[in-house]
């Protein structure tokens, strides 16, 4: 399995060299840029590291920590790197607008403030909470988006847009889940405080709120500005304020 995840992640960095190559050709100015920020590096690893540090860090200092803290989770924890790639490739695959993989590499910001979360939960969990916050917090600066760390998300997620959206502590987020602009995702004030648990392949509209002890069922979809306070079966849609159900699958007749 090991072999399987770095055989993918060098046939995607290959993919990316070789659009940079070919950008960097059509544009020498531009391709300056790419050469900082694709071209000088080794692998999709080192390549993703600098580019966190790059997006987040404000001064020289903050950059090369920043850097620094992404080596040390993308070391520690291999398949991270898989995930990333994942999620890249879900930006293309869902987004008729994107043709390759160099500009949500290196123009999406939701896709950075995916992967610094990658690394702050990695940080959160290896006994450094002040440097997960830290991340969590410029993330949330720079990049308008805001997921902390003990929150649990899968792959090929896709943060389309990605202003304001803010996902709590202990929210879980399953594969292949698209979240659009100004979404919040996080525990009601109710006790006992319990956060949502959002399914596979969910889709979860523009302005949208999920709050509480609930569950998106897979592939459901949640309509603009809804209001979810309770459970969304699978393949349902919810719409309004409080959220209703429509197109629920039908359930199989009895043979």
């Amino acid at each position: 399995m090991a072999e399987a995840a770095f055989m993918a992640s060098e046939t995607l960095w290959q993919e990316i060299r070789g659009e940079a190559q070919r950008a960097a050709a059509a544009d020498p100015v531009f391709g300056k840029a790419l050469a900082g920020a694709v071209l000088a590096h080794d692998d999709f690893t080192a390549a993703l590291a600098d580019l966190i540090g790059r997006r987040l860090g404000g001064s020289a200092a903050e950059r090369e920590r920043f850097t620094a803290f992404s080596r040390d989770a993308f070391r520690g924890q291999p398949d991270l790197v898989e995930a990333a790639g994942r999620d890249l490739r879900a930006v293309v695959l869902r987004d008729p607008a994107v043709a390759g993989l160099l500009p949500p590499l290196l123009h999406f910001k939701g896709y950075v403030a995916l992967q610094a979360w990658r690394v702050s939960h990695w940080l959160w969990h290896h006994d450094q909470r002040d440097a997960a916050l830290l991340l969590q917090n410029e993330a949330s600066n720079v990049l308008q988006v805001s997921i902390h760390p003990a929150a649990s998300l899968g792959s090929s997620v896709y943060l389309d847009h990605a202003t304001g959206i803010v996902i709590g502590a202990n929210v879980v987020i399953g594969d292949e889940v698209t979240i659009l602009q100004n979404v919040s995702i996080g525990r009601s004030s109710q006790l006992p405080a319990r956060s949502p648990r959002v399914g596979r392949g969910v889709f979860i509209g523009s302005g949208a709120t999920i709050f509480g002890d609930i569950s998106v069922g897979d592939f459901a979809k949640i309509g603009a500005g809804t209001v979810v306070t309770g459970d969304v079966p699978a393949g349902c849609t919810a719409i309004g304020n409080p959220a209703r159900l429509t197109n629920c699958p039908k359930p199989a007749s009895a043979a």
